[in-house]
């Protein structure tokens, strides 16, 4: 995993502009320690940073093809590309000679073999920028599920990106403007495609490839759901998703340093060590390590809430003794998880305020910097509930019969709703309803459907595409920066395309079969996992409830009110602030109840480092 960066100007002569290359570049040096590179030519400019984790030696970037002394094409690449051994086969069966053992090379010459049709072709987690000098043309294309980010920033004559809003920042072209419609992706989370919260900048969207050329930016979609016709019996359903699996997880335990898994206890993370478990055995490179994260209790017992029934270290220690795994557990200090240094480095990895998910940002770049120090790889049960509908919510009738993402239901929202503590009229200026309404509709108006879809199956449909497009593209975006922010490359199994498209078309009566959630998932793995996580509930990532975590945060925003220069300030409802640094601590911290305090110190703390100009 790496990150890249760079530049095209079809006005301006770059062969001199090393420096701001560099620069741009070198922001991206937590996403890659272990090397630098920067490529120019007359109207490009490439850099990468890298993060070794096939063929060391071999795999440097930016990556060049050459013939009889000229520059065919440049390549900046991030991700791993699984089935990379296969297609390599088949372009030396085409006559291409290969210098490395590494993916990198394999996405170059596909590309000199099939051009940008190449993205058909490869199953992975990527996401790179490739130069055709003979075309003077750019493309920046991105996988199937946006595992890994890329942006863009079109200008006057041509374009910028990066890995991460930072590489663009870097550069002094472009501007750091956030007007309400960046405003309104902070503040609900709808995760609108393409969108980028800064003006004038975009994400690629998932499955898409921009070209850029003299003429200006051009867009296409690749590969994105679509409804087929499932004709398998629910015997033939399970082995099948049994026999991708196997085969995704054969194929993402490839490094050549070391690996792990994380695992919570839950049925996703428990499948996905346990297969691993069984595979590397086979290979004789047993036992897997894992690691799982809690919290060092302080005299706070764990509470059940209507999302988590039960805490994660008792299923752990089933999962580790039942697949034999080599495994740690990291505990993390409730209280400094909102040690300014930590939350700095949480915004500086996002870009963005730290808000939605509260505590989840520090205690994941806590775990994964624990992780880092003893393996460079990791595997995820990440974006199996969007898959397979594990979340409750799937299964709530008065949620699925709400017309709006499920996830921002009323029994849910609190969990992402960070308005209380700002000011009633300032937000209604933003259109938040409205805006919410016309996302909705939109990411509806995508989703595929077949003419025999009975309503309910229409309906279930409809609720996976919007947790496919939109909610797991939350969650992927949090697991990249928080990880890569370390240096740890996260891989997602359950975010294969192969098994995301085969899922998605299940019908939901096979999906819920035994009368449960992901009841697919369990049938498929039974065999790979004890009793008691095959019976557990879902259970999200923890969250700290310890009060000591808030009164923190209590004390950060009283700073941010006794500052008259807090660029917060105006925006905020001092009285409802108030209040709450007023109100009596429980006998335990609910991450709902912090919701307000996250956003309104995140936004703040985001409007002084990033000099963000809001005027409209």
């Amino acid at each position: 995993m790496c990150g890249i960066a760079g530049w095209v100007s079809y006005q301006r002569d770059l062969l001199g502009e090393r420096e701001l290359a560099e620069r741009m570049t070198r922001t991206m040096r937590r996403r890659g320690p272990d090397d630098e590179g920067v490529w120019l030519d007359k109207h490009a400019a490439l850099g990468h940073r890298r993060l070794a984790i096939i063929d060391l030696e071999g795999g440097r970037q930016p990556m060049l093809a050459e013939e009889d002394g000229r520059t065919l094409a440049c390549l900046v690449y991030t991700g791993e590309v699984y089935n990379f051994l296969e297609l390599r086969r088949e372009l030396q069966g085409l006559g291409h000679v290969f210098r490395t053992r590494s993916d990198t090379e394999v996405v170059l010459k596909a590309y000199l073999q099939w051009g940008e049709d190449l993205t058909v072709r490869l199953n992975g987690m990527y996401a790179f920028a490739l130069w055709d000098s003979r075309r003077e043309q750019l493309f920046l294309i991105r996988d199937r599920m946006g595992v890994k980010p890329l942006y863009y920033y079109p200008t006057a004559d041509g374009v910028l990106f990066g890995s991460e809003p930072k590489a663009i920042l870097a550069h002094p072209e472009a501007r750091r403007r956030v007007s309400a419609a960046g405003l309104r992706e902070l503040f609900e989370n709808v995760k609108t495609p393409e969108a980028a919260v800064f003006d004038g900048m975009y994400e690629v969207r998932p499955g898409q490839v921009v070209m850029v050329d003299r003429s200006g930016v051009h867009k296409r979609r690749y590969w994105q759901l679509q409804a087929r016709e499932h004709t398998d019996s629910l015997d033939t359903t399970i082995r099948t998703v049994r026999e991708l699996l196997d085969d995704i997880v054969s194929r993402q335990i490839i490094a050549d340093v070391p690996l792990c898994t994380l695992l919570s206890g839950g049925l996703d993370s428990s499948a996905i060590t346990s297969l691993a478990a069984r595979k590397l055995a086979v290979q004789g490179l047993g036992p897997v390590r894992s690691f799982s994260v809690d919290f060092v209790p302080n005299g706070v017992a764990f509470v059940a809430d209507h999302l988590r029934g039960s805490p994660d270290a008792p299923f752990v220690r089933d999962l580790a003794a039942f697949a034999g795994t080599n495994h740690e557990e990291i505990l993390l200090d409730s209280g400094a998880m909102a040690d300014p240094e930590l939350r700095n480095a949480v915004l500086e990895a996002l870009d963005l305020p730290p808000a939605n998910w509260g505590d989840m940002w520090p205690s994941l770049y806590k775990l994964f910097e624990a992780v880092r120090t003893r393996s460079t790889v990791a595997l995820s049960g990440e974006s199996a509930d969007e898959v397979f509908g594990g979340y409750r919510w799937f299964h709530d009738a008065e949620v699925v019969a709400n017309d709006d993402f499920p996830w921002l239901h009323r029994s849910i929202a609190s969990y992402f709703d960070g308005k209380s503590l700002f000011d009633a009229a300032w937000l209604a200026k933003l259109e938040l309803p409205a805006f919410r309404r016309d996302s909705y509709a939109e990411a509806l108006a995508e989703s595929p459907r077949l003419a025999s879809d009975s309503p309910q199956e229409r309906r279930m449909r409809e609720i996976g595409y919007l947790h496919l497009t939109r909610f797991v593209q939350t969650l992927l975006d949090r697991k990249d920066r928080m990880s890569m922010a370390v240096g740890l490359e996260v891989r997602v199994p359950f975010c294969d395309h192969r098994l995301v498209e085969y899922v998605f078309n299940a019908p939901w009566s096979m999906k819920t079969f035994d009368g449960r959630e992901k009841s697919l998932l369990r049938a498929a793995c039974r065999d790979a996992l004890p009793d008691s996580i095959a019976q557990r509930v879902k259970s999200p990532y923890p969250a700290t409830q310890d009060p000591a975590y808030e009164r923190s945060l209590r004390t950060a925003l009283r700073a941010v009110l006794d500052d008259a220069a807090s660029p917060v300030l105006p925006l905020l409802d001092l009285g409802a602030a108030r209040a709450l640094l007023d109100r009596p601590f429980g006998r335990i911290s609910a991450a709902p109840e912090r919701a307000g305090l996250e956003m309104a110190l995140g936004l703040d703390a985001w409007l002084r480092r990033y000099k963000v100009d809001l005027t409209d």
